[in-house]
């Protein structure tokens, strides 16, 4: 099964369409953070939009593919922000859902979203060929982030969640550095798979 799948990620016709689902996804998560990011000091306002940067490193990954060309330091960017961010996402919007009772279709959009952004960069990691230094920086500035958000307010809104800030930073870190240690788990391979992509 396993194999099927990864024989599955390697058709032209599936990185084209992952392309192009991404690549909205990523034009709509930017469109999604709009107000916040006109609502920030300019020197941050790169630091906002977190998932739609990670699902924009994917873009340039499955991209490269296409044109047979591979980025160590773009994929190791690409598996921890997926991973972190997606993870992330599903898991504050359960806690929405926990405190309020309900969430509209827009929530419910996010947690699928980016469930798949976490499963994308499960399924591309064996594909992956990162080097220890670049999966130490992608590493690095995912923990660096976590100040951006934390100290310099550049969370993602979630109002609801406000009064939990300082409990949701310390289980942001560890969530940051389980995945680091999957990062490390995964990435770090010596038998990762070429990508012979398939008609």
């Amino acid at each position: 099964m396993i194999n099927s799948l990864l024989a599955f990620l390697r058709l032209r016709s599936i990185l084209w369409i992952l392309f192009i689902v991404n690549l909205l996804g990523t034009i709509y998560g930017y469109y999604w953070y709009r107000f916040q990011i006109e609502d920030t000091v300019y020197w941050l306002r790169i630091f906002v939009p977190d998932s739609p940067t990670a699902s924009l490193f994917l873009c340039i990954v499955l991209l490269g593919y296409l044109l047979n060309r591979q980025n160590g330091l773009i994929e190791a960017l690409a598996f921890v922000s997926l991973l972190k961010y997606g993870l992330w996402a599903v898991i504050m919007n359960c806690l929405v859902l926990f405190i309020q009772k309900e969430l509209d279709i827009t929530a419910y959009l996010l947690i699928f979203s980016h469930a798949g952004m976490a499963l994308e960069a499960i399924f591309f990691a064996p594909f992956f060929r990162v080097k220890a230094w670049q999966l130490a920086l992608a590493s690095f500035l995912i923990l660096q982030d976590i100040i951006f958000d934390y100290v310099f307010n550049t969370m993602p809104t979630y109002y609801m969640l406000y009064q939990f800030k300082d409990w949701i930073g310390l289980f942001t870190f560890y969530l940051s550095v389980f995945v680091i240690y999957v990062g490390y788990s995964m990435l770090l391979n010596k038998n990762s798979l070429k990508l012979n992509i398939l008609k």
